[in-house]
């Protein structure tokens, strides 16, 4: 008897229902702007560092844009410094192979951003790909930082998706801590090759690219089984 199923329609329910994105590392490269208003790379990177140790370790809500002046005055960057961040936000370079997976994603799942930022600065991020986000979550809108699981969790809550179809591409280790608690299979876009911070979970996937995501996203489910 010939084999009737249609290699498409087989292919299609092998997607998650939804794909969650980290956005400020996994989709944009914001370390080159942050590099660029600290006036160096290795400059850049310290306050970027400094931010992040801010972020993890104040958990409920505190305004993006604070913590951004906070670590550059503890980092010894003048108020210039945060200012010009936020003057060439709309200058985001998109990571390659970004918007492309992003297109090859959208017939078949939802989609969707959880972002530790504000919602003003969120929203203007999220529109530098180019598509029509089914859900846009900032840690304003969830009114805690990730990794915390409450952003992840309302992202689902609005899909309507329960975790265990959906996936999750990070930009950031410590992503990781929360997408486990959450029961959200990742795949780690380390583009910077950042080293897994301590005690994290390891991810499902790692690579340097957004090149593999596509081909595990298409076999999630067989994968899962």
């Amino acid at each position: 008897m010939p084999n009737t199923s249609s290699p498409t329609l087989a292919t299609a329910s092998a997607y998650p229902s939804a794909v969650l994105f980290d956005l400020l590392t996994a989709l944009l490269d914001s370390w080159t702007v942050w590099n660029a208003a600290a006036g160096s790379e290795s400059m850049g990177r310290t306050w970027r560092a400094e931010y992040l140790r801010l972020t993890y370790g104040c958990g409920a809500y505190v305004p993006y844009e604070a913590l951004v002046r906070q670590a550059a005055a503890n980092v010894g960057l003048p108020a210039t410094a945060p200012q010009a961040l936020e003057d060439h936000w709309d200058e985001l370079p998109v990571w390659s192979g970004a918007k492309e997976l992003l297109s090859a994603l959208k017939p078949h799942c939802k989609l969707a951003v959880v972002t530790n930022c504000s919602q003003h600065l969120g929203e203007r991020a999220a529109a530098r790909l180019g598509i029509d986000w089914d859900v846009v979550v900032t840690s304003e809108e969830a009114g805690f930082y990730k990794p915390d699981p409450r952003p992840y969790q309302l992202a689902l809550q609005r899909l309507g998706v329960q975790a265990g179809d959906a996936a999750f591409v990070a930009g950031s280790g410590y992503d990781m801590f929360g997408t486990a608690s959450v029961g959200l299979r990742t795949y780690w876009h380390n583009r910077v090759g950042l080293a897994r911070p301590q005690g994290a979970p390891i991810a499902e996937a790692e690579s340097p690219s957004l090149e593999a995501a596509l081909p595990w996203l298409q076999r999630f489910r067989q994968a899962s089984t």
